[in-house]
């Protein structure tokens, strides 16, 4: 009889630490959907600035040309109302 107690113990000992296990493996499991989940953020992060990169430029040119038409627009106007004054003191306007 000696030799069945320390078999339930053993037992006991055995299934204590298969619990143990299954614990520490669905926290690991939990763990490694969570760096997973962060992964998978970082990746679409990424991507998602790239796409603001690209179109903060496409902004950025657009502007530029903007700016640039609104010089020279500024240029012809400024040289039109010149021309017209001209126009008025030669005629006593």
């Amino acid at each position: 009889m000696s030799g069945k107690p320390s078999i339930e113990a053993a037992l006991s000992r055995l299934d204590e630490a298969i619990v143990s296990l299954e614990q520490s493996i669905t926290k690991r499991k939990t763990k490694d959907l969570s760096v997973k989940a962060m992964q998978d953020d970082l990746q679409r992060m990424s991507e998602e600035r790239s796409d603001l990169t690209d179109s903060l430029e496409k902004v950025t040119t657009r502007a530029d040309k903007l700016e640039g038409a609104n010089e020279e627009v500024s240029r012809r106007l400024g040289a039109a109302m010149e021309s017209v004054r001209a126009v008025l003191e030669q005629h006593g306007g």
